[in-house]
């Protein structure tokens, strides 16, 4: 099918692009990298008015060092993020996650802040942005503000931005010391939608129990969920195995309410939950408790 007709700006500056949105009120979508945009539109399931094309927008694309962590433009490419030494030196966990999103074609072409905004809930990036804590620079025409990861998914393909607003840049904070990570998740072949995803942060105290813990699902909901009692658990606790089963059962039984489709029921959804959260819990407490050996 071919997409509605619609009218197609390519703005050259930020607020060139939130004029437009403006201009449009509501009924403009802006065009980062098209791989979710622009199958909706031409199979007529999204029939804006008109597109602003962010490819020209050079203040966009940006990896850099920020005062909490890492800095990224909206419009810098996944395959820049993947092969960034920066990345893997601030946000190791968004680093080894990377290669999971789709195939090397789509994240060279795929931005970050396209595939935060569009919310999808089997997607990997808006789960690191919370179990990374993220913070999201959303402006306007008339305003900017900062929004934090726990309140940025509001639903379904649904965010906190309003229609005139635009994501222009993402933070993702610097773990603290003694902090380990992991990532995993299960597709039916590499490259496709997974079937359910984890990812995990754990940051140990000098005694080595565990002082901060984040549990967040993939593909289990209406967006990103995060198993705070699950993690919750572990606070005070050393990462034995059966603290980590403990906490890998709760968040699979108590904390996720995920739908079956043509690919998974829910009893299985729930399976591969318990499954990942026990693989990236037990390599994350590993990796933090090698920090605090060293």
């Amino acid at each position: 099918m071919k997409p509605a007709a619609f009218d197609y700006h390519a703005p050259r500056t930020v607020d060139e692009a939130l004029g437009l949105l403006a201009q449009y009120a509501g009924d403009a979508k802006p065009l980062a990298g098209g791989q979710s945009l622009v199958p909706t539109m031409n199979f007529r399931l999204a029939q804006p008015a008109a597109l602003i094309d962010l490819n020209g927008i050079d203040e966009l694309f940006y990896l850099q060092e920020g005062e909490h962590g890492l800095r990224c433009g909206a419009m810098t490419r996944q395959g820049t993020v993947e092969h960034s030494a920066l990345v893997q030196r601030l946000s190791p966990l968004l680093h080894e996650a990377m290669p999971h999103i789709a195939h090397t074609q789509i994240r060279n072409r795929g931005t970050i802040g396209g595939s935060l905004a569009h919310a999808d809930p089997a997607a990997e990036l808006p789960a690191l942005a919370l179990a990374l804590d993220a913070r999201f620079s959303v402006r306007s025409i008339t305003d900017a503000r900062l929004i934090p990861a726990r309140d940025f998914y509001t639903g379904l393909f649904a965010t906190a931005m309003q229609p005139e607003e635009m994501l222009v840049d993402v933070e993702f904070p610097t773990l603290p010391p003694n902090s380990g990570w992991a990532f995993d998740e299960v597709a039916r072949q590499h490259g496709n939608y997974a079937l359910c995803g984890a990812a995990g942060v754990i940051t140990l105290g000098e005694c080595g129990m565990v002082k901060k813990a984040k549990l967040v699902f993939l593909s289990v909901g209406e967006g990103p969920v995060e198993a705070a009692q699950a993690a919750n658990a572990l606070i005070g606790e050393h990462t034995t195995p059966d603290a980590v089963d403990a906490a890998a059962e709760t968040a699979a039984m108590q904390e996720i309410d995920p739908v079956g489709d043509i690919h998974a029921g829910p009893t299985f959804r729930r399976h591969l939950a318990r499954v990942l959260a026990k693989r990236v819990l037990t390599k994350a407490a590993a990796r933090a408790n090698a920090q605090i050996s060293l």
